[in-house]
């Protein structure tokens, strides 16, 4: 639509308590209106009222389904903080796992402290580029007092591949895993996982992703996401007898299912004490959540990396 056709935006802004008239017109029962008008006025209408959709029998209108209430959008607005705040958790290990194998494998099968500078490492010479320049300038720009030390002592433009690793964001790991050239780095990075050096590249890419909606609050619950990740076909049975498997058309192969079960996967490799899986089955319980808006299948409780 051009400019020309698009018509301007009329809509007046509205009090805290016009806001709970609004949800109230819709059909939502709103007992306590000074409770509304709280979290209202610390949650942004526009956040909240996208938790009113699972809850809606017209979209047009926007009218809820009879008895819903303004505690039941609320309750699964904090489910999905709680989950935002529960899978960065793990993705956390993960990056810090795989900065690790990284680090370690590329300077002992290259023989150097500095493979990240030898761009005969790397596929794309471009991009190998625009990596090292936002390392120089993370570099520069830290204030990590390990960073300092290596860069006044020596004399290379970069400091050890196992020191600036430290800087990487998982958006910029997976930039330099995925660019790597030779197969074999990629396959001696993944051996711990024992996953498809194909399979982990796309599932970096993703957890990418994934990370900066959650980083960014934004919702993740009943998300479908624009890239679907490429899946196992081989490999350990208790993962392979996890995924979900469905036509590759189907949007719920883009929800959260995949995403949490492989790296709930990871987790069992990275930290074999960890509750994360009883955390997340919690809060599912604890929220009365269906779990089949994230994409889950009906039988997920029986598969066996959730037993």
């Amino acid at each position: 639509m051009t400019t020309q056709n698009k018509i301007p935006f009329t809509k007046p802004p509205k009090t805290f308590a016009e806001q709970v008239q609004i949800l109230q017109s819709h059909g939502l029962d709103i007992p306590d209106q000074s409770k509304a008008e709280f979290y209202l006025s610390q949650l942004n209408y526009y956040r909240l009222s996208a938790y009113c959709l699972p809850f809606e029998t017209n979209h047009t209108t926007h009218q809820v389904a009879p008895g819903t209430t303004f505690d039941d959008v609320l309750n699964l607005y904090i489910f999905d903080r709680e989950l935002r705040l529960l899978l960065l958790d793990a993705i956390e290990r993960v990056e810090v796992s795989l900065r690790t194998q990284m680090a370690y494998h590329l300077s002992y099968r290259h023989n150097t402290a500095h493979p990240h500078l030898d761009p005969s490492i790397f596929q794309n010479a471009g991009r190998h580029q625009d990596g090292l320049n936002k390392l120089k300038k993370d570099v520069r720009q830290s204030d990590e007092d390990f960073i300092r030390h290596l860069t006044t002592k020596y004399q290379e433009t970069l400091p050890p591949i196992w020191a600036v690793v430290e800087l990487m964001t998982m958006g910029q790991l997976s930039k330099w895993f995925s660019n790597i050239n030779q197969r074999q780095d990629r396959k001696a990075i993944c051996q711990v996982y024992n996953l498809n050096e194909t399979v982990m590249t796309s599932f970096c890419e993703h957890l990418s992703l994934v990370r900066n909606k959650a980083a960014h609050h934004a919702r993740l619950w009943n998300r479908v996401f624009p890239k679907q990740m490429k899946l196992p076909t081989a490999g350990p049975s208790d993962l392979i007898n996890s995924i979900l498997r469905l036509p590759h058309n189907d949007r719920s192969l883009k929800k959260l299912y995949n995403t949490l079960t492989i790296t709930l996967y990871l987790m069992d490799i990275i930290a074999p004490d960890h509750q994360w899986k009883m955390r997340l089955k919690d809060l599912i319980n604890t929220h009365a959540i269906d779990a089949t808006k994230m994409g889950f299948p009906a039988d997920w409780e029986t598969r066996p990396l959730w037993i």
